[in-house]
């Protein structure tokens, strides 16, 4: 696996501009509290470091992370963030939990010009249709076809394009891979 992340490395230091998409990791089924507040499973915050630790190991800290305000997003965001350090600048969304793709174009559209890499942390299925929608025609047909299955928790999509965020419309980005916490081992 450690071949496949390093190819990914190399492959993302050819673009000016780094799109993550990312899942929350494990959460905890559904209890008294709704949906909204399912807090990360055990499993979950084992996941989140790991997946840190590699994409900082890949040179891709996000310069901002745009979260979902749902709680297992910000703490799966909270532990990025203990490997990250204090650089990444992060800011919480209520759209990104229950305002689906439109969601997610709308944090490139106002994303600065100069930010090399970007994360946004949401939910399944908004992630792996946002990846279908911005991977270009380049992008890998066998990649592209994962998503129709979903992207796992913890899981990163990796895109690339030399267009600055906030000009990313359908189909802008080059899908560079489909990782799973896995992939980091």
């Amino acid at each position: 696996m450690a071949s496949r992340i390093s190819k990914t490395a190399k492959k993302a230091k050819q673009y000016d501009h780094v799109l993550l998409l990312m899942r929350h990791a494990k959460a905890e089924a559904m209890g008294e509290h709704g949906d909204y507040d399912r807090p990360l499973a055990p499993k979950g915050l084992k996941q989140a470091k790991k997946v840190a630790k590699g994409l900082r190991d890949m040179k891709l800290v996000p310069e901002i992370i745009d979260c979902s305000a749902a709680l297992r997003a910000r703490q799966t965001c909270g532990r990025l963030l203990k490997v990250f350090g204090d650089k990444t600048q992060v800011d919480y969304h209520q759209s990104l939990y229950d305002g689906g793709l439109q969601s997610v174009f709308d944090e490139l559209a106002h994303a600065k010009g100069k930010t090399h890499v970007m994360m946004v942390l949401g939910h399944e299925p908004t992630i792996s249709i946002c990846g279908q929608w911005l991977a270009s025609e380049e992008s890998q047909a066998d990649r592209v076809d994962l998503l129709n299955l979903g992207v796992q928790t913890a899981g990163v999509l990796v895109l690339g394009s030399n267009k600055p965020f906030d000009k990313w419309q359908l189909h802008d980005g080059d899908l560079l891979a489909v990782l799973s916490p896995a992939d980091f081992e």
